[in-house]
């Protein structure tokens, strides 16, 4: 059974970043800003969530309201509460089963970087700042249409969120 693009999920990518990409350190989050966390709650709420196994491995549970996807070579991987694949297209074509609206890539670096070509939008947070890293969020700047920017202030870091779309190519 084929589907038209019509039923086809958008993908859409979310993270927070430093202003140099940075995105985590022995594979903990560096920016965990409560706002925000809060917002990609409130944005992944209802949809599928994609990620590797050790983004999941360091969240340490399946985050609820939301269908689990864990991406791992591993066959004999098998978490409670989760569904595992074993490649990302195998995971979107999972996600894919039950949701029409929007699928969201959660990291980490390795899912973004091979799930980058696929993404439609990302949702990005960029804080103001650089840190050390060891992992980094891959080049978006073909992802120049900004449907949404707005910057924050506030005591735990200035950071720019945005809402951005791939450049159409016509």
């Amino acid at each position: 059974m084929s589907k038209n693009n019509s039923m086809k999920p958008t993908i859409s990518a979310i993270a927070a970043i430093g202003k140099n990409r940075e995105l985590g350190k022995n594979n903990k989050l560096i920016w965990r800003i409560s706002s925000d966390l809060k917002r990609f709650k409130e944005i992944t709420f209802g949809h599928p969530i994609i990620m590797g196994r050790k983004t999941y491995e360091s969240i340490g549970k399946p985050l609820l309201g939301r269908k689990n996807i864990v991406i791992t070579r591993n066959t004999d991987y098998h978490p409670t509460g989760v569904v595992v694949g074993h490649s990302l297209e195998e995971a979107i074509e999972e996600a894919s089963r039950d949701e029409k609206k929007e699928i969201f890539i959660i990291g980490g670096a390795d899912i973004f970087k091979k799930a980058l070509p696929k993404v439609d939008r990302l949702y990005l947070t960029v804080v103001d700042e650089s840190a050390q890293a060891d992992v980094f969020f891959p080049s978006y700047s073909d992802f120049s249409n900004i449907l949404k920017k707005r910057e924050y202030v506030n005591d735990e870091h200035n950071y720019t969120y945005s809402i951005l779309e791939r450049q159409s190519k016509d």
